[in-house]
C-alpha cells in the first residue's frame, strides 16, 4: 500500500471567498475541525491546533506553520514537526479551491508520510489515523459550509 498522499475532494454550495475564510480563519477551523486553532492566516505564522478527549478532557496540542495564503485559491500549513519549535520533518496539508458553477470544489491534500522517517509500522499507524480523521473532518467542512451559507 502506498503511504504517501491522502487526497479528499468535496463540492461545496459557497463561493471560494466564503470558504477560503472557513479554512483559513481560526474562528471557522474550530467549528469543523480541532476543539480550538491558534494562529494567523499569515504566510510563516506559528499556531497550534488542539483537540479534546470528551472522556477524559484531556488535550493535544499539534504546531503547525502556515506556509501558503493566497485568497481564495490556496490555504497550506505544516504540522505534525519531528522537532520541537517546528522544526525537523513535518506533513503538509494544502486546500486548494476551485470555482465549479455557483460553488467551490475543495481539495485537500496531506503529503509527506513518507519522508518523517518512521519505521513502517508506525507510518501504516499515522498514515491510517490521518485517512481516518481526513474521512471524518472533510464532511464536517461540508456540513459547515453549508450551516454558514444557508445562517446568511
Amino acid at each position: 500500500m502506498e503511504y504517501g498522499v491522502i487526497e479528499r475532494d468535496i463540492d461545496v454550495d459557497a463561493s471560494p471567498e466564503v470558504v477560503f475564510e472557513v479554512i483559513s480563519q481560526p474562528e471557522h477551523v474550530r467549528e469543523w475541525w480541532p476543539d480550538d486553532a491558534r494562529f494567523e492566516p499569515v504566510e510563516g505564522a506559528p499556531g497550534e491546533l488542539v483537540w479534546r478527549d470528551a472522556q477524559t478532557g484531556e488535550t493535544t496540542t499539534v504546531d503547525l506553520a502556515v506556509v501558503d495564503v493566497d485568497p481564495p485559491k490556496r490555504f497550506s500549513f505544516r504540522w505534525c514537526f519531528t522537532e520541537p519549535d517546528r522544526g525537523g520533518q513535518s506533513l503538509f496539508v494544502t486546500f486548494d479551491l476551485v470555482p465549479i458553477g455557483a460553488g467551490t470544489r475543495i481539495r485537500m491534500t496531506e503529503t509527506g508520510f513518507r519522508e518523517m522517517g518512521w519505521e513502517v509500522a508506525v507510518l501504516e499507524k499515522q498514515y491510517q489515523d490521518h485517512v481516518s480523521g481526513w474521512n471524518h473532518y472533510v464532511p464536517a467542512l461540508g456540513v459547515y459550509v453549508a450551516k454558514l451559507v444557508a445562517a446568511s
